[in-house]
């Protein structure tokens, strides 16, 4: 039997979109049901029920059933995870599993087998699947039950030779895979390995958030041989463990619904009291660059964002802390005002999307190549616009404003808390007060707020108290409650949106920054000229909107 022919039977699709479902199925290699669910034909769900009315077995609902302890230890993890099925309860000596796969029917015979007992099968859908074996087994538990059954990788110190032979294992490598394409599916943009005393912390970083990433505690016996993998990934040297190391790892993975991506993670490596604490930045090499349209700005501040990168000459800038999303916006503007008909060279560290039809050059210190070198060489290559990762010292400062004096477009980055402290920190840079007045035409600061997961939220009239006098209610007088679903792990949030503040520099604004005044004297200057977009201006709209609740808003932008 075939899950097809059984949806075309349960009328649940057509003949069109089964052959259509396939194709992309073929395509994206994932699961059917995957596919059918993604391309809006029918949920996963109504997939699995169908299959389940079929057979003539009973559907559940993982989060809504009790799960037996006894039953789940009743089968060794190796095999709940190879099989994707998680035993349900003991029911007159009967072991009920559940999976996602039913017609594969000869596979549990291994479950019986292990049990020492007959097994009966029920259906669930296999992403409740997945997430009651991460709960309950945790990430990569069925490698760390295979590593457990041998000491060799577990001792706690071994020769440099004896790492590297531990971290080339077959258990070990598949071990930190698992860990890192966990990461990915998750959509983590970074990993946390951190090592303490009787522990071995990992994490991932999910829409801003930090989040434990579920191992079983028994990977704490496996830190040195994970540190080394990495470290071989990284091409770095194992025996080196008394100073921070830099590398970067090269990843290819298919994610569900797409080809298969090439995924460059950024690894630090930095000793500390009971090992090398290890952090990765994941970057999706060929992800598929978003457009100004995409990034939620709302429409006056996209209007004047698209007429300070469409000028010809001068310096736009993009702030914030890290994480904040300032290198998307910066893609997103050089997508839109590229051409054929202008020349666009940028210098980063790292090249984290590649641009078709821009001249990008990846920062190289070793070499000597760092941002005010790489601008210096770019001016002899006649670009129209310049983008700089970063302008961090008064050597990069300087040669972006001479740049821009000589007719170049630049954009760039800093770190500040607001749009109106960028010009200050130019100053406090070593830059003339009247070379930063005239060169900078526009400053766009921005948070990453997250959003409400669109598969569980709700609205609902807001408390006492909640809103400050400048937020307020949707024209209903309603606001979104973040709920918490499996979709969105729980969080009620799913995915991020930019919240931005626009400074556009006009005279009053440029003489505040001829006579060095603070930031604050510019926001009061800008704002008497309807030329400043606040922050929380743009944050109270995304809670109206409902996109955001308010305490994730206010969580993100300063107080009155």
């Amino acid at each position: 039997m075939a899950l097809g022919p059984i949806l075309l039977s349960q009328g649940l699709l057509s003949d069109d979109q089964l052959e259509q479902a396939l194709r992309e199925q073929a395509r994206a290699g994932e699961r059917l049901e995957q596919t059918i669910a993604r391309l809006g034909f029918a949920s996963s769900e109504q997939v699995m029920r169908a299959l389940a009315d079929e057979l003539a077995m009973p559907f559940v609902r993982l989060d809504e059933t009790e799960i037996d302890e006894e039953a789940v230890r009743a089968v060794p993890p190796r095999l709940v995870y190879r099989l994707r099925a998680i035993p349900v309860r003991i029911d007159a000596g009967t072991l009920v599993v559940a999976t996602s796969d039913p017609l594969r029917l000869d596979s549990f015979d291994q479950l019986r087998v292990a049990a020492g007992m007959p097994v009966s099968l029920v259906v669930a859908d296999d992403q409740d699947i997945g997430l009651q074996i991460k709960n309950r087994f945790g990430v990569a538990g069925d490698v760390l039950e295979a590593l457990g059954a041998s000491d060799a990788p577990a001792a706690e110190a071994r020769s440099d030779s004896g790492e590297a032979d531990d971290a080339s294992e077959a258990s070990v490598v598949r071990l930190v895979n698992d860990l890192l394409f966990e990461a990915i599916r998750e959509r983590a943009t970074d990993i946390h390995i951190e090592p303490y005393e009787h522990e071995l912390h990992v994490r991932y970083r999910i829409d801003g958030v930090m989040s434990d990433a579920g191992v079983p505690p028994t990977i704490h016996r496996f830190r040195n041989a994970i540190v080394s993998r990495l470290k071989i990934m990284a091409n770095l040297n194992i025996a080196e463990k008394r100073r921070p190391q830099d590398g970067r790892i090269t990843l290819k993975q298919r994610v569900p619904g797409q080809k298969v991506q090439e995924f460059d993670l950024r690894l630090s490596v930095i000793p500390m009291l009971y090992g090398e604490g290890i952090v990765l930045r994941i970057l999706a090499k060929n992800a598929v660059l978003v457009g100004l349209d995409e990034l939620g700005m709302p429409d006056g501040i996209r209007a004047r964002w698209f007429d300070l990168v469409g000028r010809p000459h001068g310096i736009v800038l993009v702030t914030g802390p890290t994480g904040s999303g300032k290198s998307t916006t910066l893609y997103a503007s050089l997508k839109q005002i590229v051409s054929g008909e202008v020349k666009a060279i940028t210098v980063e560290d790292p090249v984290e999307y590649h641009v078709p039809g821009v001249n990008q050059i990846q920062v190289n210190h070793q070499v000597g190549l760092d941002f005010a070198a790489g601008l210096r060489a770019i001016l002899r290559h006649d670009p129209d616009i310049i983008m700089i990762g970063e302008i961090r010292d008064a050597e990069t400062a300087n040669a972006a404003v001479q740049a821009s004096l000589t007719g170049h477009l630049v954009l760039s980055t800093m770190h500040t808390n607001d749009s109106c402290g960028a010009a200050t920190r130019l100053l406090d840079m070593g830059v003339e007060p009247f070379l930063v007045a005239s060169t900078v035409e526009g400053v766009l600061a921005q948070r990453l707020l997250r959003r409400v997961c669109r598969a569980c939220t709700t609205s609902r009239a807001p408390r006492a108290g909640e809103l400050p006098p400048d937020f307020r209610a949707g024209d209903d007088g309603l606001v979104a409650e973040a709920v918490g679903c499996r979709e969105c792990r729980g969080s009620g949030y799913r995915g991020r949106i930019g919240c931005y503040e626009l400074l556009t520099v006009d005279e009053p604004t440029r003489a505040e920054i001829m006579r060095r005044a603070s930031s604050r004297a510019v926001e009061v200057a800008a704002r008497a000229g309807g030329n400043l977009t606040t922050l929380r201006d743009s944050a109270a709209d995304m809670v109206a909107r409902r996109v955001t609740t308010a305490s994730e808003a206010l969580a993100a932008v300063k107080t009155m």
